[in-house]
This record gives structure tokens, C-alpha cells and sequence, in this order.
């Protein structure tokens, strides 16, 4: 590239400047600008894996059996021929602490009353938050469902013996949510095996079993 300066007494200079010494500092300004924004995105992807990983790091919620009690149990049985009726209802209060420095939410489940590993009774937990750090208390009734319990053959026995084994089993699922960024699902069970004296009406020996997933 070509200058013509022009000098007081009228004469004329033409001095040449390297073409491509301009370009060349475009260049390097652009390498210079994408490089300062890689390293930025880099440190910031960083400080957000350190976060996630240290204090944000997510943990299991713990889910706890703070009582279980016996309000009403109605027995029958019948020789001949041999039948058995029983209705159970127990009151049963757990409470989940969400250990989180974020808040979590969990999804709809429900706590089963089980005889011998099947099912004879269940009440819905609705979904719902718990704030971080926070417990939430929840009272359940959970109630026998006679009829499930009518081609069983152990539950004669079991009945004519005064000590009705049952457990109980509590599954607490949900998500937590890291940063705004991570979604990370974590769970909890409790289970609790009973034996309750029929007679009497009270639980005669308990042990609870917990279990993060």
C-alpha cells in the first residue's frame, strides 16, 4: 500500500507501507479474544464442577420411623370349616430429612402394610418439597385388607398363635436440583418388621431397616 504526503513547499512523497501488516494485528486480536473466552468458559465450567462436587455435592435423603402403633386389630376364627378374619390398623409417623444444600422434591408413592412379603394394605403418599437442610414429618393409617389375606395359609396359624408378624415398607423417591444445571434422582426405603400381640393389641417387638438407593 501506497502514502502521498505533501510537503510545505509543494513536493510530493510517496512512501510505501507493508500490505499486510494490518491484517496481521486483526489476526492476532482475534486469536487473543477467543482465547481470553475459552479460558473464561473453562474456569467457569470448573468452579461449577468443584460446586458440584464439594458443597452442592447431592446426598441421600434419610428417611426415619419415629413410631408405629397399634390403633384397632379385630381377629375371628372359625374351626369349621377353618376361617380366619382379621382387620389390622396401625398409625405409623416417619419423618425424611433432606440432607441437601438444595431443596428437593419427590413424586407421588404410597406406604404398604405386607404380610410375608405380600402386600395387604397400602395409603398413598402425595408429592410434595422439602426445603433444604429441613425434615418433614409424615402420619400415616395403614389398614389390613382382610380379603387379601383369606387364601393364605399360614394366617391361620399365625392367628390361633396370638403373635401376627406384618411389616411395613415406605419408598420416599425424588430429585434435587444442582445449580440449575443437574438433575439428580435419589431414593429412600424403610422397612420395619413387626410382631404384634393380637390379644393385647400392641406391638411386641420391632426392628427397622433402612436403605438409600
Amino acid at each position: 500500500m501506497h502514502v502521498k504526503t505533501k510537503h510545505a513547499n509543494g513536493d510530493v512523497t510517496v512512501s510505501a507501507v507493508p500490505a499486510g501488516d494490518q491484517p496481521s494485528r486483526n489476526s492476532k486480536r482475534r486469536t487473543y479474544i477467543c482465547f481470553s473466552i475459552t479460558l473464561t468458559v473453562l474456569a467457569v465450567a470448573l468452579i461449577i464442577l468443584i460446586l458440584a462436587l464439594t458443597i452442592f455435592k447431592s446426598k441421600k435423603p434419610i428417611t426415619t420411623v419415629n413410631s408405629v402403633a397399634v390403633r384397632d386389630v379385630n381377629a375371628t376364627v372359625n374351626l369349621l370349616p377353618p376361617r380366619v378374619s382379621i382387620n389390622i390398623t396401625l398409625d405409623v409417623t416417619i419423618s425424611v430429612k433432606n440432607p441437601n444444600k438444595v431443596g428437593m422434591t419427590y413424586r407421588k408413592s404410597s406406604a404398604a402394610l405386607r404380610f410375608k412379603g405380600h402386600d395387604i394394605g397400602s395409603i398413598p403418599i402425595p408429592a410434595g418439597k422439602i426445603g433444604s437442610g429441613d425434615t418433614k414429618q409424615m402420619n400415616l393409617t395403614l389398614t389390613v385388607f382382610a380379603d387379601r389375606l383369606l387364601t393364605d395359609v399360614d394366617v391361620y396359624g399365625d392367628v390361633i398363635s396370638g403373635n401376627f408378624p406384618l411389616s411395613t415398607y415406605t419408598k420416599i423417591s425424588g430429585k434435587i436440583r444442582i445449580l440449575n444445571l443437574f438433575n439428580i434422582h435419589v431414593s429412600s426405603i424403610s422397612t420395619c418388621n413387626l410382631k404384634i400381640d393380637i390379644l393385647n393389641r400392641k406391638i411386641v417387638n420391632q426392628s427397622c431397616h433402612y436403605k438409600n438407593i
